[in-house]
């Protein structure tokens, strides 16, 4: 089954990795910022060994974005997202686990996790149902 992991984070405080610029990994020692690093590439190492990851990229600062909206036939494009928010999507990976429980125990080990919300949906195929 295949399942998107969506990492939010402030975009005052927007680069990638998002979770070293967040207040708290900033207040960390730089050995606690390594080893945050560290355990965020041998997750990665881990899911792609395994086979687990299919994707993922970091996405570029909100203030960037565009929302495109139709009403009426007549396309209206907006500058930003859509929702005032504190927290904004950063980044996603989708990956190919045997259950929704180890896709979330994927998700717990992004050090995201820590400091902001890391979300994990369930994909579904172009039949509406999940994959």
């Amino acid at each position: 089954m295949k399942y998107l992991i969506m990492i939010y984070s402030n975009p005052k405080s927007w680069g990638h990795p998002a979770f070293l610029r967040t207040r708290e990994a900033l207040a960390m020692s730089d050995e606690e910022r390594a080893e945050m690093s560290e355990q965020a590439d041998v997750l990665r190492q881990e899911i792609t060994t395994s086979g687990e990851l299919i994707s993922g990229t970091a996405l570029a600062d909100p203030v960037n974005t565009k929302s495109v909206r139709v009403r009426d036939g007549l396309p209206a494009t907006t500058d930003g997202p859509y929702i005032e928010a504190k927290e904004q999507l950063a980044g996603y990976f989708v990956v190919d686990c045997d259950s929704q429980e180890r896709a979330t125990e994927i998700a717990a080990r992004f050090p995201d996790a820590r400091f902001a919300a890391v979300e994990v949906r369930p994909i579904m195929d172009t039949s509406g149902q999940e994959m």
